[in-house]
């Protein structure tokens, strides 16, 4: 029994994946207890039982290069913050030269 649950072991992780089947149903169509097929998913998709350190904990230099879409993910960032910074400053040199605050009120009107 064993033995078979191993050769099926990727093509039931396939089978979870790609279809609408629960792990019930696939456990009980392969003979094998559903947790463990939920075990090798998860493990698959790369989660596990284990508690995740937070994002503050994780140190990015570690695991090496970063993938291309977070490197372009950050550009965009950067240049995001440039545009920010760039249209505060049009706000305030134009607040400047009209002599009026050009920025929003906060608060509730009286």
């Amino acid at each position: 029994m064993e033995i078979r649950i191993y050769e099926n072991k990727e093509g039931i992780i396939a089978e979870y994946l790609t279809g609408n089947t629960s792990y019930r149903k696939l456990g009980e169509k392969w003979g094998v207890d559903f947790r463990i097929i939920h075990s090798w998913v998860m493990k698959y998709k790369g989660k596990s039982n284990k508690v995740q350190p937070k994002p503050s904990e994780v140190s990015v230099g570690k695991s090496g290069p970063l993938p291309m879409e977070i490197k372009k993910l950050q550009e965009e960032l950067r240049k995001s913050k440039l545009h920010i910074e760039l249209l505060n400053a049009i706000i305030d040199i134009g607040g400047k030269e009209l002599g009026v605050d050009l920025r929003k009120k906060s608060g509730a009107k009286r």
